[in-house]
């Protein structure tokens, strides 16, 4: 009848509330129904049915809101709670759920789900296991497989626990179970004839692509950027809106080339020592150091950028896709005032979140504004942190690339970012002198490396007390693989300064002023551990003496591979202008790591 039809439609408009991201839509709508359901059961509650037709069928509907709301109401609210992040009001819910429902599938997985939000994993991972989940009717029934839902929730939930290796496995069992569903409801390119019979809510259960993006940001905080380039370019071809997910890309790219820069550059100082090779015998004798920076080399061997490659050309392509997908600030502000117009066409199991806080609990739909499937919407703050990451990397690759117009560029607009994280706002800074000292720009270097630009080293930005709250990884500026910074990147704000004045003294160099490079010297290496001072501050320190005449002083530090005391305290005349030891290198940008998001069961 059309009063079972108009209940039907009413409750789909909740599930597409809730998969929209719109909860207090969707909390509502289930309000209006919960109260016409009161009425219905009030007006009537023996049942009895009196007037004419009219009345007759009022009453049916009301009694029909009522034994539906009963039923499925605490579950809807539990998950637009979940959403909104209110966890006094999800707890109060999922008591009415497990009161109603028991312990089935459905409400064990969102208590699940509840206790994942609350950073309570082992009682996540207890609760998955209790569920029954051969009891459910499959996904031909449902359009759900149950079974793919469990694994994938047990990938999520070890991977919060930064257990990324049991992830990584329970994700492929979930793309097992995926494949045996989607085997039985029949391939991709089967026909309309093949798919009679089969209800049309099964024909969305395949979840390969969700399941895909979830590996590979698994892979890539195991160290496997090859093998998380293929499964995120899969996945890009349903997601190519998302702009998170190019950065991903670009992110195993940049990873994949690492040890590809390494090799090239072989000859360059390490940690081992600066001397490269020795020649000759006796008084013939010679010490060959380590060759100045192989940087701002075009890694090109005449293969099309656009190839989809984890290549720097690639990856450059990618970041220029992220930042074309983000909304101008002007636009930014046009949708926070209306609201969400994009949908998110995520869909049950709702995995592979970057944001798992994309909802605020104070119900503010302005903050929900841009589709980023398959994870959650993006607020505004969160838009700005990603547009700063891309940024970031956008301007190390195409330092990389030999493009420093380009990077200089993007190293500006990144700092002219309204709310800029520490350790980007000391990354915009490196890679702009670095593009500056490549174009002979020394004077505007220097500016740049002014050691009290550097404030902060922080990875992260946080606007509110609720974002404190949020669970799991957000969009940060600077989120690193397993929580852990890189070993590249200085950890406080003393040795980033040191590092800093060691790139200070080499542009003072250029310029001659030899005094002045032995100050910062002197200086940066009183502020780090001995075994911290890298080697191009040990080349400089030779270059240093070799300026003032004291060869065998130079030859000591070559020996003994370290800062001498005297060689801070001798000063140095200006002389000649000699070839500098650069000790600018690009420092990799840590890679940013989205978390994936517990799913819930979708009834």
């Amino acid at each position: 009848p059309f009063e079972k039809f108009a209940l039907a439609v009413c409750f789909l408009l909740v599930d597409l509330y809730l998969l929209t991201y719109q909860p207090e839509k969707a909390l509502h709508l289930l309000a209006v129904l919960e109260k016409l359901s009161v009425q219905g059961n009030n007006k009537n509650g023996k049942g009895e049915v009196r007037g004419g037709n009219e009345d007759r069928k009022a009453a049916f509907v009301l009694l029909l809101l009522f034994h539906t709301c009963r039923s499925s109401r605490p579950q809807y609210k539990v998950r637009a709670y979940i959403q909104m992040k209110s966890s006094k009001a999800c707890k109060r819910e999922i008591k009415s759920v497990m009161n109603t429902a028991g312990n089935s599938a459905s409400s064990l997985f969102l208590k699940s789900n509840f206790e994942y939000l609350r950073g309570n994993y082992r009682k996540a991972v207890k609760l998955l296991n209790s569920s029954n989940i051969a009891e459910h009717p499959g996904a031909i029934k449902t359009g759900e497989c149950v079974r793919c839902m469990f694994w994938n929730n047990l990938g999520c939930i070890h991977f919060a626990m930064g257990k990324h290796n049991l992830g990584i496995f329970y994700f492929k069992k979930a793309l097992q179970e995926n494949d045996h569903t989607c085997a039985q409801l029949g391939d991709g390119g089967a026909t309309a004839k093949q798919f009679s019979g089969i209800p049309m809510c099964a024909l969305l259960a395949n979840k390969r692509y969700e399941l895909l993006y979830n590996c590979g940001i698994q892979l890539l905080h195991i160290g496997r950027p090859l093998a998380a380039f293929d499964c995120l370019m899969d996945a890009v071809q349903v997601y190519h809106s998302n702009p998170g997910l190019w950065l991903r890309l670009a992110e195993c790219c940049i990873a994949a080339n690492k040890g590809s820069l390494e090799q090239d550059n072989k000859g360059l100082p390490s940690k081992k020592g600066i001397v490269q090779a020795i020649v000759g015998q006796g008084y013939h004798r010679k010490i060959i150091l380590a060759s100045q920076s192989t940087q701002n080399t075009i890694y090109s061997d005449g293969q099309s950028a656009a190839i989809p490659v984890a290549s720097m050309e690639f990856a450059a392509i990618c970041l220029r896709n992220g930042l074309v997908l983000l909304p101008d600030h002007q636009q930014q502000e046009t949708k926070a005032e209306n609201g969400p117009k994009t949908p998110s066409h995520s869909g049950s199991t709702e995995s592979g979140s970057e944001n798992s806080d994309a909802c605020s609990g104070k119900g503010q739909e302005g903050d929900k504004f841009l589709s980023a499937a398959p994870s959650s919407p993006l607020r505004k703050q969160e838009v700005e942190n990603l547009r700063c990451s891309l940024l970031a990397c956008s301007a190390y690759v195409a330092l990389v690339l030999g493009d420093n117009l380009m990077a200089l560029n993007h190293a500006e607009k990144l700092l002219h970012q309204t709310k800029l994280s520490g350790s980007l706002k000391f990354l915009g800074h490196l890679y702009a002198a670095e593009a500056l000292i490549s174009l002979d720009r020394i004077s505007e270097a220097i500016g740049h490396l002014n050691p009290e630009n550097v404030t902060d080293v922080s990875l992260g930005v946080l606007t509110s007390e609720q974002d404190q709250d949020s669970s799991v990884d957000r969009v940060c500026c600077v989120p690193t693989a397993g929580k852990q910074t890189p070993l590249c990147y200085p950890s406080t704000v003393s040795s980033a300064r040191a590092m800093m004045l060691f790139n200070l003294g080499s542009a003072y160099c250029l310029r001659s002023e030899y005094e002045k490079a032995r100050k910062c010297l002197h200086q940066a290496a009183s502020m780090v551990n001995t075994k911290e001072i890298p080697p191009e501050a040990i080349l400089l320190a030779v270059y240093l003496e070799l300026q003032n005449g004291n060869t065998q002083l130079a030859l000591q530090i070559i020996k003994r591979n370290q800062l001498l005391p005297s060689v801070l305290q001798t000063p140095s005349p200006d002389t000649r202008k000699k070839p500098v030891p650069s000790s600018f290198q690009p420092v990799q940008p840590p890679i940013q790591m989205p978390s994936p998001f517990t799913t819930v069961q979708r009834k």
